[in-house]
Order: structure tokens, then sequence, then C-alpha cells
């Protein structure tokens, strides 16, 4: 008969090869890629910010939400056409997903500057110093988290043309 101590740990190591063969090994739960180490190659970032890919959902809020990530303050979208005010300053986003990969739409939303260049108004939602017109707020943070970019990212892929 075996010791309770030996069935436990039986029992840990087959729970600890379980997770590992079901994906959940370190990188999983690994720690978001902080801002500054963030990669552009080619104008793409394609890897998740945070190692698992976003819930469009929770992405569709912090579009049309006006606190945080406000994509509609200079975008139009016809997917949320009951929202108000609709911004005319960035293209319209229907059909995004047509246009750009979802490693462009990473390196966009994360540091638009480096993608278009330094005439664009977009600032960067993944920087800790993501624009000159900021609410002082965002000062030294970033406007979105890692998981909230690609949450963005989930949703803006479900506009396609």
């Amino acid at each position: 008969m075996q010791s309770k101590h030996a069935t436990g740990l039986k029992f840990a190591a087959g729970l600890a090869a379980a997770l590992a063969t079901a994906g959940f090994a370190a990188g999983v739960f690994a720690a978001p890629i902080a801002p500054q180490d963030v990669q552009i190659v080619d104008h793409k970032i394609e890897a998740s910010l945070n190692g698992t890919p976003g819930n469009a959902a929770e992405g569709k809020k912090w579009f049309k939400g006006r606190k945080l990530g406000n994509c509609l303050a200079c975008h139009a979208n016809a997917d949320l056409a009951s929202e108000a005010f609709h911004g005319e300053i960035g293209p319209p986003l229907d059909g995004v997903a047509g246009r750009y990969s979802e490693a462009e739409m990473r390196a966009i939303l994360v540091n638009s500057k480096a993608v278009f260049g330094n005439q664009t108004i977009m600032p960067g939602f993944y920087q800790q110093d993501p624009a000159a017109r900021i609410a002082g707020t965002f000062a030294g943070k970033t406007i979105l988290t890692a998981e909230q970019v690609e949450d963005v990212i989930a949703y803006l892929k479900t506009l396609s043309e």
C-alpha cells in the first residue's frame, strides 16, 4: 500500500504533465511583454503581447468606451452605428481585417507612429509615453493594457468586408 505522500506526489506529477500537455506551460502564464520591450519588425508585431488571444466582446467595449480606447472618437465603424459621435479624423474601420493582418493591427495599436510616421495623431496605446496630446493621467502609463490591446485586435478581426 502506498503512503499518502507517495500518492500525492504521483497526483501532482500527473497534474503537471496534464497541464503541460493541455498547453498550460510556462508561456501561457508568462507576464505580458513590457511596453519598452515590444519589437516592431516590418510594421508588424507577430506575437500576442500577453501570450493569449483576445476577447472580441471585451475589445468591442474598449473600442467604443469613451474612457480608455475611445476609438470612435476618431474612427467611424458601421458595426457600432447605434453609438453616437463617430469620428472622421481617422479612416473608417469597416473592413479593417481585410486591409491589415493581425500582426499589422497589433503594431498600429501599440505604436502607430512607428507604422505611419510622426505625422499621425493616433496615440500609441501600449507605450509609456503614448502621445503629446494625451491626458495627464496617462503620463508614464499605457492607455491600454496588453490584454486590452489583444481584445481590441480580436474585435477588429471581426470587421471584415
